[in-house]
């Protein structure tokens, strides 16, 4: 799961990643240089993830490894990722990826677990530079746009996006925020085509319950 920490510096954001009082942590952070920082041991339980689902998992932080990007995020109007750190968290994807058997389209944002809940890593994040890479998932080809409503609920559940009470225009902001981030208004084919172009969640067997390590974020 990819965030970013909507603080001023990496290091301001490793002193708090590193507080225990703080109640938050993450497995890594990736600083704009491209230096990288190892937090929390992968096997471990980190607290990044906070309230929210994708697919069947609730307990989200149990199941996923965290990566904190260095990204003030909304206190300086989203700023795009620069090249050292997208070449570093490329990197980092890859080993993880590989070390835990997870498929390209087990590389999530906050805010596609959480809608309405979290925003990170934004509308400035390159996820099809990451795609292209096969480190992400993306809608190519994207479907025909057909069904409406009805179909755009099928495709985004199957690919993982649940709806917080049943609020899928909330599901609908966080969808766009990752895939069309330029687009406003209702529900259109457009949006229909893109989630239907996903591949379904894919089931990762190797994948186990973490051990608990820290207190119950507040993320």
């Amino acid at each position: 799961m990819i965030h970013y920490t909507a603080m001023t510096t990496a290091e301001a954001a490793l002193e708090r990643l590193r507080d225990p009082a703080a109640e938050v942590s993450a497995h890594w952070l990736v600083a704009e240089d491209g230096r990288v920082w190892r937090l929390v041991d992968e096997a471990m339980r980190a607290w990044h993830a906070g309230a929210g689902a994708w697919g069947d998992v609730t307990d989200v932080n149990s199941r996923s490894i965290g990566i904190e990007l260095a990204n003030p995020g909304p206190l300086a109007g989203f700023p795009p990722f620069p090249e050292p750190q997208m070449a570093a968290l490329e990197r980092l994807l890859a080993g993880i990826l590989d070390r835990w058997g997870i498929a390209p389209a087990g590389v999530i944002a906050h805010s596609d677990m959480a809608p309405g809940r979290k925003a990170d890593p934004g509308p400035k994040f390159d996820w099809r530079r990451l795609a292209r890479g096969g480190l992400a998932a993306w809608p190519d080809p994207p479907g025909d746009g057909a069904g409406g409503a009805v179909a755009f609920r099928a495709a985004a559940a199957a690919a993982g996006y649940r709806a917080p009470g049943d609020d899928w225009q909330t599901t609908l902001a966080a969808f766009r925020l990752r895939f069309r981030p330029w687009a406003a208004g209702p529900l259109a084919p457009e949006d229909v085509a893109a989630a239907q172009g996903l591949p379904c969640l894919p089931v990762d067997g190797r994948r186990t319950q973490r051990e608990s390590r820290h207190n119950p974020s507040r993320s």
